[in-house]
Parts: structure tokens; sequence; C-alpha cells
């Protein structure tokens, strides 16, 4: 089964379109790079990927389930989208436990596995709001990845990242591909595409493209 079919959609804003007649089809198991120029349309397609955002025309299909913004129908994924938000007078543990209650499938142990995997368990009980830009980021792919999802969907995720932890997290969305699942890492730097992706896609004025 393919993890991701999109089916000639088109999203407007007003009398501006944002994507035209876009079709792909993303198969599990693999990296799937989405480049482009700011503005070009990329957080909007993942938005509506991941069903944030409703499509004007087309459909898409996740997991074999059709994306139905606001039904609740979404198979299990995990998400970076734009800028990461917490409550900055909560710890990072407690924002994650705040998070993870929402849909209530994991345990304690499952968000300090979470923690550990990104590098913060020293930094598990300190205040959001004293954390550095890369903390914040981190602690965003912790949410993204705690609850074991089969995709995950990721905007920017190296952003404000230093070198080590850059490589700490390019090691484990390789291994998140090893155990088969599926991811979308939009990046404006050409080295997280090149070393990570087994497919790039790049928009341009809302059209879709393969990268050669």
């Amino acid at each position: 089964m393919n993890a991701i079919e999109i089916h000639n959609i088109s999203k407007c804003f007003g009398e501006k379109t944002v994507l035209k007649d876009i079709s792909a089809t993303l198969e599990s198991g693999k990296i799937h790079g989405l480049v482009g120029d700011n503005g070009s349309g990329k957080s909007v397609l993942l938005k509506c990927i991941c069903g944030l955002m409703p499509v004007d025309e087309g459909s898409i299909t996740m997991l074999g389930t059709k994306v139905l913004p606001g039904r609740g129908n979404m198979p299990n994924i995990g998400l970076i989208i734009e800028h990461p938000g917490f409550l900055g007078e909560l710890s990072g543990y407690s924002n994650l436990k705040y998070l993870a209650g929402i849909r209530g499938k994991i345990r304690h142990e499952d968000i300090l596995r979470a923690i550990d995997t990104v590098g913060l368990t020293d930094a598990k009980k300190r205040r959001v709001g004293k954390y550095s830009l890369g903390m914040r980021q981190r602690l965003a792919i912790a949410q993204a990845i705690m609850e074991d999802p089969d995709i995950l969907i990721m905007d920017e995720p190296f952003n404000g990242l230093d070198k080590t932890a850059t490589r700490l997290m390019r090691t484990l969305f390789l291994q998140f591909r090893e155990a088969g699942k599926t991811l979308i890492i939009a990046s404006h730097n050409p080295a997280d595409i090149d070393m990570l992706c087994d497919v790039v896609f790049e928009i341009e004025n809302g059209e879709l493209s393969l990268k050669a």
C-alpha cells in the first residue's frame, strides 16, 4: 500500500491559487523531500496532506483512508508544521504529557523515551520558556515521534539545531525509514535533502514535480 496518494488537488486563498492541480504518490518506507522557495506552497501542501487544511479540489488518501479535515479519521501520524507552540511556563516533560493526554495512547515511559531520543533528558524538568530555539525544535521532534507514528510529516525539522543535534536527528530519521515508516521532510538545506531523501519533490508557483 502506498503511504499517501494525492489526486489533482488545488488550493486557493481568494484569487490566489497556491496549489495547482497537484498529483503525487508517496511510497511507504521511504523518505520524501520537499523543496521550494519561501511562499511556494510547501507548508500549505503539508497542511493539506495531514488534514489541517481542506483542499478546494481533488482528494488525498493516507494509508488507504481519505483525508477529511475535522473528521478525526487520520491514521497514526506525527507532525511538525511551521513553528512549534508550547506552554512556556510548563516543563518539556509536562508539555509532552499534556499533548499525549489528548489521545491517551502512550504512557509515561513512552514520553521519557522520546525525550531521551532527542537528547533532552537533562532538560526535561526545565521550563520551556528557558529553552533555546534548538531545544524547542528537539522537543517538537519528540512530540512528533512519541506516539510511534507510521508517517512523519516535518516542515523544516532541522531549524535551529546545532551540528551535533542535526547529526542525531538525521540518524533518527534514517532509523525510522529502516523501521518501515514513511517520512516527508521540507527543508531549505540541500545537504539534509541529499543525505536523507529517497525521492525529492520540488514545488514552484504552486506546481509539484519530481526533482531530477
